[in-house]
């Protein structure tokens, strides 16, 4: 049996959340020329989480204030998708709004080797061509990157070793409550 160890549960996540949605505010004050997206398949779980904290936030100083939102799937951007035993299945990509001269926030659950977020940047030109690119991480894992890629945000680092993966559990999921854990191999 895997070991594990929890990283993060509530009510610590609702704190990070809030914690990161209030950098986000500074940074982007009433989002006007900002768009957030959540990179499939699990980064959505948590882009919802960060937006519905920045529209109840910024509902008490910009009422009628909505942060726009888009889900964004970089499957067969991947540079590894065709290097798998089994095909990969896309996942649905819903980006309401054009990126073009926009300021983008990448918003995913891990950050690791950093493949996933260079072919998250690739996908994003189908949509227009940001302004400027951020990420926002809940947790990154530190000593994995392929890449030189780093987050702007980052709910908390981890020290990983190579054989560990980060486990995230989301009620949205069917999961009991929300959890983060080390998982050790066998």
């Amino acid at each position: 049996m895997n070991q594990k160890r929890l990283v993060l549960s509530s009510p610590l996540l609702e704190i990070v959340i809030s914690r990161l949605s209030q950098e986000l505010i500074e940074n982007h004050n009433d989002f006007a020329n900002s768009v957030v997206l959540g990179l499939q398949p699990r980064g959505i779980y948590f882009a919802e989480r960060v937006v519905r904290e920045l529209n109840r936030t910024l509902a008490g100083t910009n009422p009628g204030v909505t942060v726009p939102l888009g889900y964004l799937d970089a499957t067969f951007y991947r540079d590894d998708f065709r290097r798998r035993d089994s095909p990969l299945r896309a996942n649905t990509t819903n980006v309401p709004f054009l990126l073009e001269n926009k300021r983008v926030i990448l918003i995913d659950d891990v950050m690791a080797t950093g493949r996933m977020v260079r072919a998250a940047l690739d996908a994003m030109t189908a949509f227009g061509r940001p302004r400027k690119v951020e990420l926002l991480v809940l947790i990154d894992r530190l000593y994995n990157r392929d890449l030189p890629i780093n987050p702007d945000y980052v709910g908390q680092r981890v020290h990983t070793l190579d054989t560990q993966r980060v486990l995230v559990e989301w009620t949205e999921q069917g999961a009991e409550q929300d959890r983060i854990w080390l998982v050790d191999p066998d």
